[in-house]
């Protein structure tokens, strides 16, 4: 099986306020069914973009590493076995947020599996 992350960047879902509601439990329709469908791994939304740096001897700084203007909004892992399998289920994601949604593999370790 191959493992793909799902991710939307932070300000891209732009629908009124008054629809949160809405768009939340359609969002969590999609999370029931692919856990449903046994492809669910893991996924959320952040707070915030605010982030700390640990290093190598454990200094903790104000983050990010690298300066950026766009950050992560929310993401999900699933595991399929296709990469039109992430794109079906990315589009779920998409029309339940309201927002395109970036697929990227990762990379297979047999040391990081389950």
């Amino acid at each position: 099986m191959r493992r793909f992350l799902i991710s939307f960047n932070d300000g891209d879902m732009t629908f009124p306020r008054e629809e949160l509601a809405q768009v939340a439990e359609e969002s969590h329709a999609v999370v029931r069914e692919a856990k449903a469908a046994g492809v669910w791994i893991f996924g959320g939304g952040f707070e915030d973009f605010e982030t700390v740096v640990v290093d190598e001897d454990s200094q903790v700084t104000q983050g990010p590493i690298k300066h950026s203007d766009v950050h992560i909004g929310g993401f999900s892992i699933i595991e399929v076995e296709t990469e039109e399998e992430a794109h079906y289920w990315a589009a779920k994601i998409a029309k339940s947020c309201r927002c395109k949604q970036e697929v990227r593999e990762f990379i297979f370790d047999p040391e990081s599996t389950n």
